[in-house]
């Protein structure tokens, strides 16, 4: 965030979420987002490279879920992102294992498009 902007990394394992939040938060001033990752692990390696300032993180995913990923960032990085847990599910063991693994917040991929906006803001 040198110049003030957020830059973001999307971690979901479909394609279609990963484009439309980018629509969402590239038309924000102020957010960018720089990278994407269809898996966990994929994430963890896309965030030790890019060093975002934010990750949505999605809690299901094919091989490292998204609550083990958390873990594995936030544990490997001096200077971690914040990480938000996005889902579609509403079950409450996916909040309490996000916010035990270290997220910054937990947000329903239903969400509204500036509460969305808003999340990222807050947790940068």
């Amino acid at each position: 965030m040198s110049d003030g902007t957020v830059r973001i990394v999307l971690a979901d394992d479909e394609r279609m979420v990963r484009t439309a939040l980018r629509v969402i938060l590239d038309a924000e001033d102020g957010l960018e987002v720089v990278g994407e990752a269809a898996t966990g692990a994929e994430a963890l390696s896309v965030v030790r490279e890019l060093r975002p300032d934010v990750v949505l993180m999605d809690v299901r995913m094919p091989g490292t879920d998204g609550i083990r990923a958390t873990e594995l960032i936030l544990g490997a990085l001096d200077d971690p992102p914040r990480i938000v847990v996005v889902t579609t599910f509403e079950h409450d063991s996916y909040v309490y294992d996000a916010l035990r693994a270290g997220a910054a917040g937990f947000l329903l991929k239903r969400a509204a498009a500036e509460d969305l906006v808003h999340a990222v803001r807050l947790v940068a």
